[in-house]
């Protein structure tokens, strides 16, 4: 594949929040004449920190977390992480999928502060803000040596993602399943095709990323989905629910929790714009649906997942399922569980 830079203008940030957010006191912007990033601009910086400790970190199993990009061209209309373009003075909308944030100093940067007397080993979350495994991956490839460092420190880590691109680290991630724990976590929320190809226009289609899961669990990766999100009225019938997980257990899936869609400030303009766009008749169901806030009612995420829970155990979904993975390493079930429910919630 042909890269032919059209722009490359180096420029200082545009605000101190734009400075303080990007930790660097340079951005360089470039665009790519090929057909895959059309239109898609990358900003590109060298950062100060890379290993971030989460806000509220005493609410969640984990404390830490890398995400090497901001800004994702998988263009998921709900992204919960819109939000945080606003704070670098970016559209949440278009900009979110086409204006990216790329720390090309990151797996400098994890291997240096892994090293630092400072660090005492802790998990590392990656993939709860954007995907790391998106198609600026593919141009950036910042992915092998963050793995390669985390493999090296036998540090414990985990990876959500949408990506296919994952399997092109099998390898290293197999290395580092040998010397430390290892979770790996695909997000499939439905496989309709016509509901994936408006609401996740930018993503590989489910069932590659189902491949993901089975080719992770064949060699020995334990590999959960999270079903995420499942869509009121349009992804949520109970033969869609029914259709998607005996999907997930054919693939090999270790566990498959289900997260009802969640539409926090900036996503939910975005998707109830999108929603008035494709399917204007439930405009009215969502705003009765949501009128309480982000979430949907209890009562509705309880019925989600109770129906995708007694098709778990239907289809032998579950960590004592037969073909178990040989470099699972688990963990209390309470913090396993914990974990789970936590990691959901930020996509």
């Amino acid at each position: 594949m042909r890269w032919d830079h059209l722009a490359e203008t180096p420029s200082a940030p545009r605000t101190t929040e734009d400075a303080a957010l990007f930790a660097t006191s340079a951005v360089t912007t470039r665009t790519f004449d090929t057909p895959e990033f059309r239109g898609i601009t990358f900003h590109e910086v060298r950062a100060r920190s890379i290993i971030n400790r989460v806000p509220g970190a005493s609410r969640m199993p984990f404390e830490w977390t890398v995400n090497p990009y901001r800004g994702c061209t998988h263009a998921c209309v709900y992204c919960f992480a819109r939000k945080t373009h606003s704070y670098l003075d970016l559209d949440t909308g278009l900009g979110f999928d086409s204006q990216i944030v790329v720390k090309t100093n990151a797996p400098e940067l994890v291997r240096r502060q892994l090293g630092s007397r400072q660090w005492r080993g802790a998990h590392i979350a990656m993939g709860t803000n954007v995907d790391c495994y998106q198609r600026a991956e593919g141009r950036y490839g910042l992915m092998p040596g963050i793995i390669a460092a985390l493999r090296d420190y036998a540090n414990p880590f985990s990876i959500l993602t949408k990506g296919t691109l994952i399997l092109r680290d099998l390898d290293l991630l197999v290395e580092a399943a040998d010397v430390t724990d290892v979770g790996i976590s695909v997000s499939v929320g439905f496989i309709d095709e016509a509901l994936w190809r408006t609401v996740e226009p930018g993503t590989p289609a489910p069932e590659r990323r189902l491949d993901v899961v089975r080719t992770l669990t064949d060699h020995g990766i334990a590999c959960g989905v999270l079903m995420a999100p499942v869509i009121p009225f349009l992804g949520d019938h109970p033969d869609q629910l029914r259709a998607t997980v005996r999907a997930i257990a054919e693939a090999g899936a270790t566990s498959v929790t289900p997260l009802v869609l969640h539409l926090r400030p900036g996503a939910r303009e975005w998707f109830m714009s999108w929603l008035e766009e494709h399917h204007p008749f439930l405009l009215r169901r969502y705003e009765r649906l949501y009128a309480d806030g982000a979430y949907a009612p209890t009562w509705y995420q309880r019925r989600i997942t109770r129906q995708v829970h007694e098709l778990a155990t239907e289809f032998g979904i579950g960590p004592t399922g037969p073909g178990m993975p040989r470099r699972v390493r688990p963990s209390p079930p309470d913090a396993e569980a914990g974990a789970e429910q936590t990691q959901l919630t930020l996509l």
